[in-house]
């Protein structure tokens, strides 16, 4: 039996949505998406990379290029999302970026980029899904570890995930007549593309030791890790399970 064959289809059916969804743990978590059985749109910045990961992927899986701090990108976005299916039942909004600057070097473009995208982006990510969003649906926002600890130069960063927590709490509440559950999920360290091109290097070697010290299991996750639990919050099988924050983190966030 292929690994596949073996993914139960725990999403058969379903509508969902990713934002950041051509790279890293957006795209592996369209990959189990689609294995679970949801027809999947793909949102991503690069067009070369939104297409190869169509490709990749195969099969049920419609890329949208286009920028989550761009309003007008998001209804384009949802404007597809409506034309061909009509609906939406799990929405992933998982766009980010981390740029770091210690405190005293922080500039006024590199806080408005991360809060643009990260915090406002991921709102009207959401917000601009209400209208196409089938009541009992779940949602699910990426945060960080580093909501809740602390990390040399990454406060901006930090400051723009624990908006993301709150705001977690706040829709569960708010969506509550509708069925509708929201979560957060709290990646630590993860091998992805963003994260190997912050660890190049002597003093890139020297951040990834430091953090892997940090953490119960010595290791970094890889991106499925976080896609398993991921559709566990967008299935069923968490469907009395809302306003969480879920770290799947090594346990670099619990000791």
């Amino acid at each position: 039996m292929t690994q596949t064959e073996s993914i139960s289809k725990r999403l058969d059916g379903k509508i969902a949505v990713i934002t950041g969804g051509s790279s890293g743990i957006g795209l592996a978590t369209a990959q189990r998406f689609v294995q679970e059985g949801a027809y999947t749109f793909i949102f991503g910045r690069g067009q070369s990379e939104v297409d190869k990961a169509v490709k990749d992927i195969g099969k049920n899986v419609m890329g949208v290029r286009g920028d989550v701090s761009n309003l007008a990108d998001l209804d384009r976005l949802y404007d597809m999302v409506k034309q061909q299916k009509g609906r939406i039942d799990v929405l992933f909004a998982n766009a980010g970026i981390l740029e770091f600057a210690p405190l005293g070097s922080i500039t006024e473009s590199q806080f408005d980029k991360s809060f643009d995208i990260n915090v406002k982006g991921l709102l009207f990510t959401v917000q601009k899904a209400l209208p196409l969003f089938q009541d009992g649906g779940s949602i699910i926002l990426t945060a960080s570890v580093n909501a809740s600890t602390g990390f040399e130069a990454t406060s901006v960063y930090s400051a723009t995930k624990a908006a993301v927590r709150s705001f977690a709490r706040c829709w569960t509440v708010d969506l509550k007549q509708r069925k509708i559950r929201v979560n957060a999920i709290s990646p630590g360290p993860i091998d992805t593309p963003m994260t190997r091109s912050m660890v190049q290097g002597e003093s890139g070697q020297q951040l990834k030791n430091k953090l892997l010290s940090t953490m119960p299991l010595g290791r970094m996750g890889n991106p499925d890790e976080i896609a398993k639990a991921v559709s566990f919050l967008a299935s069923d099988d968490s469907s009395y399970v809302t306003g969480i924050e879920l770290f799947v983190d090594g346990g670099q966030a619990q000791i």
